[in-house]
């Protein structure tokens, strides 16, 4: 019986790739007339009027913005999938200089610069030509990295320019290129962080994580004027109003996982009021506001 359940399960088989292999002969004409179509793209022109930078670390670091497309001319019943690469866009290394990117020599060898990129396969492949063409196709999952550690992350040099380039493959018995897509708008230069300050506000005024980002700072910025200037009354500390002596700001700590439960009934073992101590200086306040905004940064670029 198991045996005779094989078979027919073989047998199914065949006929969806009989049927698929049909579908794909048919598709040729329709794909003819395949255009793909950058999303967002006024956004990606207003980053590449002053060059866009894109941020590599170890960990890798996702894009913004987020390479989108809308594609139709597909056939609709043909399995392919979307891959990715990152080719380089000239042969210069470039470098910051007096606000504005120069070029600083040759780039590295572009056999070197190939390995280094990789290919990224869109999560979703391979699927129908309809799931491609019912919405546009995000790779905001993409990461990019400065050092070789697989993960599907692409490795890329900084201080060179690139251009990615979106490659749709008809899967079957043959796998066909159907179409190889790049967007001019779309290059960037890779850097360990970023150079120019007016793409640091661009990315701020776009991102809603660089938004988040700055709206925690703004949090951390007013609990520590309440803490620094008397006595400390965080509402977002939680666990009611626990006071604290003035230069002692625990009360912000729970915005990196630290969270006092204070106890309305219960002494605190502090003296409430030590008039020798003076209120922290502008300078402490400075450093540990900093210090918060640092921290936070860099959970929220771990998360995203």
């Amino acid at each position: 019986m198991c045996k005779f359940n094989l078979f027919i399960v073989r047998d199914i088989f065949r006929a969806v790739e009989n049927e698929l292999q049909a579908g794909r002969e048919k598709g040729d004409p329709t794909e003819r007339e395949l255009r793909v179509t950058l999303e967002e793209a006024e956004l990606w022109r207003k980053f590449e009027q002053i060059t866009n930078e894109m941020i590599v670390t170890k960990n890798g670091r996702r894009m913004f913005p987020v390479l989108k497309v809308s594609v139709s001319g597909l056939d609709p019943s043909s399995m392919y999938s979307f891959l990715l690469d990152f080719v380089p866009a000239d042969s210069c290394r470039w470098k910051f200089v007096n606000g504005e990117w120069v070029a600083a020599g040759r780039a590295e060898g572009r056999g070197e610069g190939r390995v280094h990129g990789g290919i990224y396969i869109h999560p979703d492949s391979p699927n129908f030509g309809a799931h491609w063409m019912k919405a546009p196709v995000s790779f905001n999952k993409v990461k990019l990295t400065n050092k070789v550690n697989g993960g599907g992350q692409i490795m890329l040099n900084s201080l060179h320019k690139y251009e990615p380039q979106l490659h749709i493959v008809c899967v079957g018995s043959r796998h066909r290129l159907v179409s190889n897509v790049s967007f001019k708008e779309t290059q960037f230069i890779a850097v360990t962080a970023y150079q120019n300050e007016e793409i640091t506000a661009l990315k701020i005024k776009y991102n809603p994580f660089a938004k988040a980002f700055l709206d925690a700072k703004e949090s951390v910025h007013v609990c520590m004027n309440i803490c620094v200037s008397g006595w400390p009354l965080c509402p977002a500390a939680g666990g009611g109003a626990f006071p604290y002596a003035s230069g002692l700001p625990l009360a912000t700590h729970h915005h990196h996982g630290y969270k006092h439960h204070g106890y309305p009934g219960r002494h605190t073992p502090y003296t409430p009021y030590l008039p020798h101590r003076t209120h922290s200086s502008g300078v402490k306040k400075h450093f540990l506001l900093h210090l918060f905004g640092v921290f936070l940064f860099g959970q929220l670029m771990l998360s995203y």
